[in-house]
């Protein structure tokens, strides 16, 4: 069931185009990994799946299988977010908030929700800590149950695993997979780690501003964008 898709899409950033001519689509179900250089617009197009950027055209459309509070978002975090004074219960519920509606306050059905996922992530015993005191791994633990109270059928996640150590990364990675595969969850991630957008992905989103790839992991390979961009992983080439 297809949940959204791109029409020829194009973005700008800073009056610089970034994105041209792009077309994709996302199912229900899906592991979509978007990969490419720095500057290739990963973090733009993000914000136009969110509907914070509009695009300079073309078009992105949401179907009516997908809700505005179907769609989970964890963003990367900044030094000051690290730092944010709040209890961990505190956080993971304010991802209710689009839910609340008009209401000044979280309602039960909120509350319980908040703590279906921090037990589903398996964060009972932090509920009670302040967030700022928290692991970076346990950071990204809670801000993945927060997005998981904003949306049931789609996670939007950017660079999830940035600044965490080999570890805790292959946590994070088995924790999105097993959202993906076990509770169908559709899945959106921005990555720098392409060996691992092959290992997990179903599908590949590579931007390249209008020699874009999108494709299965099995198809991806076999593509110039692909074949290049693994080669010069392998060989531990830098991004260009």
């Amino acid at each position: 069931m297809k949940l959204m898709y791109c029409e020829d899409v194009a973005f700008s950033y800073e009056n610089t185009g970034v994105i041209k001519n792009l077309s994709f689509e996302i199912n229900s179900g899906d592991y979509l990994c978007i990969v490419g250089e720095n500057g290739s617009g990963k973090s733009t197009l993000m914000k136009g799946l969110l509907g914070l950027k509009n695009p300079t055209s073309g078009k992105i459309i949401r179907t009516s299988a997908l809700k505005k509070n179907d769609i989970g978002y964890l963003p990367q975090q900044t030094p000051q977010q690290k730092d944010f004074p709040a209890g961990v219960f505190e956080v993971v519920l304010s991802g209710c908030l689009n839910s609340r509606g008009i209401l000044p306050f979280y309602s039960r059905a909120n509350k319980e929700e908040a703590r279906r996922n921090i037990k589903r992530l398996g964060i009972d015993d932090l509920v009670n800590r302040s967030y700022r005191d928290l692991s970076g791994g346990q950071q990204q633990r809670v801000l993945l149950a927060r997005a998981l109270c904003a949306g049931h059928r789609l996670l939007l996640l950017d660079e999830p695993v940035t600044g965490l150590d080999p570890l805790v990364t292959d946590e994070m990675y088995s924790l999105i997979l097993e959202l993906n595969k076990k509770e169908k969850m559709s899945i959106v991630m921005v990555s720098h780690d392409v060996n691992a957008a092959v290992k997990y992905a179903t599908h590949i989103l590579h931007l390249n501003y209008d020699k874009s790839f999108f494709g299965t992991v099995d198809q991806y390979p076999d593509s110039d964008l692909g074949r290049h961009f693994l080669s010069d992983k392998t060989t531990g080439g830098d991004e260009k």
